[in-house]
């Protein structure tokens, strides 16, 4: 956020509902329709337009059905390292893996939580993260995901959505067993040629290259 506030920039990170200064409202009814309603909801309160929207990770899916949602405020969709979704998907639709992490919440003591990944051997460390300060701060950050956000599918049924320019980043570092990347197909649905650009880096590339993740996100603005 500094780096591109100090571009001038106006900048929002929030917090999902049951993490960060939420984490008090995690629950078992919160699933992805609930964090697609904090984006919507923070665009439309700040009244906010022309909007280059970035979703990391899980997020993908978030940043897509909020443009479903309001596509006439969204100027740019940026996937970064995300799930990119067809209508109607779900994660397990984009990233099959998820079905292990459903099936290990359903067969828990609460029925929905699904823990954060541990931390692995290098060069995966966790979730790409591996000096030992960074990873002691990031660990600090996680907590559990309602099984709901894995489950719930996507809504891209609204054309205008489809106007919407995209960019992917991806981050092309160390990749654990089991995930995988869906290719970018070559044309975007909005006609255009697929605009993918990648950083030398694991998955939390925000932690990881924060200055390069900036310089790219500058370009689209």
């Amino acid at each position: 956020m500094p780096l591109l506030e100090g571009a001038g920039h106006r900048v929002f990170a929030p917090s999902l509902t049951g993490y960060g200064d939420k984490a008090h409202l995690l629950g078992p009814e919160v699933g992805l329709d609930t964090h697609v309603d904090d984006v919507v909801g923070l665009i439309t309160e700040e009244n906010l337009s022309d909007v280059v929207l970035v979703g990391h990770s899980y997020a993908g899916l978030v940043i897509s059905s909020a443009a479903n949602r309001i596509p006439e405020r969204i100027a740019h969709l940026v996937y970064l390292d995300a799930m990119v979704p067809e209508d109607g998907e779900s994660a397990v639709d984009v990233q099959p893996v998820t079905q292990q992490l459903i099936e290990l919440a359903e067969k828990s003591e609460s029925g929905w939580r699904v823990p954060p990944m541990p931390e692995q051997p290098a060069p995966f460390g966790l979730f790409g993260v591996t000096d030992p300060a960074d990873v002691a701060w990031l660990r600090g950050m996680l907590s559990d995901q309602p099984v709901r956000c894995l489950q719930q599918p996507v809504r891209l049924d609204n054309p205008a959505v489809n106007a919407i320019p995209r960019t992917h980043i991806h981050n092309v570092g160390a990749m654990p067993a089991g995930v995988t990347r869906r290719p970018v197909p070559p044309i975007q649905p909005n006609g255009t040629a697929a605009q993918v650009w990648e950083l030398p880096t694991g998955h939390d590339c925000m932690i990881t290259m924060p200055a390069e993740l900036s310089e790219l996100l500058l370009k689209l603005a």
